[in-house]
């Protein structure tokens, strides 16, 4: 039996989707009915209940050999971190309490700095604390998602411009779809490894005029990249109507890849093959 978290999101539901088609049996978590009856016609066994309840989810995973789990990001709580902390500390504690085995965790490039890297800092604080637990850990620190391009769309369709928030709009980042993501979170759940490990997952490097590039090709139009300097981040960020205190931790995760502080440090590196191509044609139809 595995169970599976975050399969209303990209990631969870393709790992879901691939253990089921493997004829594996698999939980799935949701929050509410409606959103477990797709999955009980695909053959899942559903569980309803929230990542922070810790007696729901250690009884979600009893029974369980693996488990695949996220940290749900809440953009709309007051204090971001603080209902990171909360929610990570409910899985833990719901880990050490069911004796699962093995827990697969999609964690982020960057995981690795206790500080300085905004929403990644979460991230840091649940791999350590289920490394407490005495789980045998895979931790995917994956690299920027393709499937970001999305949140540029808006700018490119109504005004015809990229918005670039790194310190060079020609410096290559590795980008990742996550399809890639569970195709190795798969992988890693049904074929357990014996130790703990983490796992850099990084994709084709592209660089933010590369991207907007291909994202102007695919809607027909040349996109203009508007370079957003260091001291105008927070602003652009409201401006888009995101709160000062996370476009302020969005600010501080810019500047710590613009200063070359998050990197792949982790125990092995795998490549992702998916292009950014393939990945903007199923943003930009929907699927």
């Amino acid at each position: 039996m595995y169970v599976v978290a975050g399969v209303t999101g990209h990631v969870g539901s393709v790992v879901a989707k691939d253990l089921l088609g493997k004829g594996k049996a698999v939980r799935v978590l949701v929050r509410s009915a409606d959103k477990g009856a797709a999955w009980s016609k695909q053959g899942a066994e559903v569980a309803i209940g929230s990542l922070d309840d810790p007696s729901f989810l250690a009884g979600a995973l009893k029974g369980a050999s693996g488990f695949f789990t996220l940290l749900p990001p809440n953009y709309q709580a007051s204090d971001f971190f603080a209902t990171q902390k909360k929610t990570a500390d409910s899985i833990a504690s719901a880990v050490k309490t069911s004796g699962v085995r093995h827990v697969v965790m999609l964690s982020s490039i960057g995981a690795d700095l206790p500080s300085g890297t905004g929403p990644i800092r979460g991230l840091n604080y649940l791999e350590n604390a289920l490394r407490t637990t005495g789980v045998t850990l895979s931790a995917i620190r994956a690299g920027s998602f393709q499937e970001n391009v999305a949140m540029s769309l808006g700018p490119a369709k109504a005004m015809g411009i990229f918005p670039n928030f790194a310190p060079s709009a020609d410096y290559p980042l590795p980008q990742i779809a996550t399809k890639d993501i569970a195709k190795l979170a798969v992988q890693l759940l049904v074929d357990a490894p014996a130790k703990s490990e983490t796992i850099d997952l990084v994709g084709p490097a592209y660089s933010n005029r590369q991207v907007a590039e291909k994202l102007g090709a695919s809607l027909g139009k040349k996109l203009q990249v508007v370079d957003v300097p260091p001291t105008g981040v927070v602003d652009a960020l409201m401006k888009g109507g995101m709160p000062k205190s996370l476009a302020e931790l969005f600010a501080e995760m810019y500047g710590a890849f613009g200063k070359g502080l998050i990197a792949p440090v982790g125990d092995r590196v795998i490549h992702g093959t998916t292009t950014l191509d393939e990945t903007l044609k199923q943003v930009l139809s929907g699927t």
